[in-house]
């Protein structure tokens, strides 16, 4: 069965994590994506460790967790020979990804008005922090500072008068990944369209729009009150009891979403189910109102058993629970075994190593798995084989520095 994106050609000018990681999403559904990296060192992301033991190209975990199923090709775009193999490159593709800062593709004769006159049915997506306009363009851009500017740090973190307080950048760089997956389904929505009309597009992708859009209900809530959401620590504003709860072993968060939930959370844990009839606990509205109150004497119960214990019997009354997992506990955890999300391939330094799961799941057309590329690796079949260059224009790119090959 052909893969969604069977027979669409990617070039990705990428690095980092936002526009590899909406080349990859392409990759899992089946399109073939050509990686151009820096003849020296390659994506940044290549010496960030913790690194594939046997690898002389320095392939870290970093790098391997957003660039599997990808072809690598090592060209240096800032010279006359290698903007020229690139523009070649991007008219035999359906797709290009970049995320260079604004304007910058423009000066190598890479930018989207160039590259459209030859192909003018290519659809180039740029991903950036800002966008291409607005007074912040020029501004260089990470996840911590999308995070920070779109609001998404103020609503994390324990509040102000708690141990701990202050705004908390969410463990993971969630600013770059959603960016990444609004770029993928952008560019898979340019490319619906341009198999019924022919005609290719822009798309501005931006850090700021993605992140500011992920907020959602919290941004909402604010524009229609006025009001500025606060931190909440580990609760659910919108639900009480729910948070994070202490054992003898560990921590476990449970939640009660309704009523009937509450009561049956009541009887695992041993308390008056009379609770659920006083004035202050008697609906969602009052339990919030009572949250601390109510937490005290749920915390009070939850510290006499072990973390298991509890998951066990709530989740045998159908509350909504789990244990708080550290990765090795993740990785031991049944349902994820259960689900495979741990697989092994066969990477160029020829060593088994991990990569995770795609969560795109199609009976037609399932996920197929391939290592994240060595340095260079696949430099001379693209060339020889889609551009048509003989072996001594390869060598001759090789030996003046315009490519490398593994």
């Amino acid at each position: 069965m052909a893969k969604v994106l069977e027979g669409v050609r990617v070039l990705d000018l990428t690095r980092v994590i936002a526009g590899p990681w909406c080349t990859q999403t392409l990759a899992d559904l089946g399109a073939e994506v050509i990686k151009v990296e820096k003849p020296m060192g390659g994506d940044d992301t290549r010496r960030v460790g913790p690194f594939v033991q046997t690898s002389a190209q320095g392939d870290s975990a970093f790098y391997m967790g957003v660039n599997r199923n990808k072809q690598s090709v090592t060209i240096d775009i800032s010279t006359p020979e290698g903007s020229a193999l690139v523009r070649e490159l991007a008219a035999k593709c359906d797709v290009l990804v970049e995320n260079y800062k604004v304007g910058d593709l423009k000066r190598y004769g890479l930018d989207y008005a160039t590259l459209a006159q030859s192909n003018p049915a290519l659809v180039y997506c740029s991903v950036t922090g800002f966008g291409q306009n607005g007074p912040y363009a020029a501004r260089p851009a990470y996840d911590s500072v999308l995070q920070a500017m779109c609001g998404l740090m103020s609503t994390c973190g324990h509040p102000d008068g708690e141990p701990g307080a202050g705004p908390v950048r969410a463990g993971a760089p969630i600013a770059d990944i959603f960016t990444g997956l609004y770029a993928a389904i952008a560019v898979m929505g340019a490319v619906m369209q341009c198999r019924s009309t022919g005609q290719g597009q822009y798309i501005d992708m931006a850090m700021v729009d993605a992140t500011t859009a992920v907020l959602g209900h919290l941004a909402l809530g604010y524009l229609m009150t006025g009001e500025v959401p606060q931190r909440q620590g580990n609760n659910n504003p919108i639900t009480s009891p729910s948070g994070v709860f202490k054992a003898t072993d560990g921590y476990f968060s449970m939640s009660a979403g309704n009523d009937g939930q509450f009561v049956a959370m009541l009887e695992v844990l041993g308390l008056p189910v009379e609770l659920a009839q006083q004035q202050r606990f008697c609906n969602n509205i009052e339990r919030i109102r009572h949250r601390k109150e109510l937490d005290a004497l749920l915390q009070a119960v939850t510290l006499t058993r072990p973390v298991a214990e509890w998951v066990d019997k709530l989740s045998a009354r159908t509350v909504p629970c789990a244990a708080i997992n550290d990765m090795r506990q993740v990785f031991a955890d049944p349902q994820v075994k259960h689900r495979d999300l741990h697989l092994n391939v066969l990477h160029g330094s020829g060593e088994q190593v991990p990569t995770l799961r795609s969560p795109l799941r199609l009976p037609l057309s399932p996920v197929s798995y391939a290592a994240p590329p060595t340095l260079g690796q696949h430099t001379q079949a693209v060339l020889s084989t889609l551009l048509a260059k003989s072996d001594e224009q390869i060598a001759a790119l090789r030996a003046s520095g315009v490519i490398t090959t593994a």
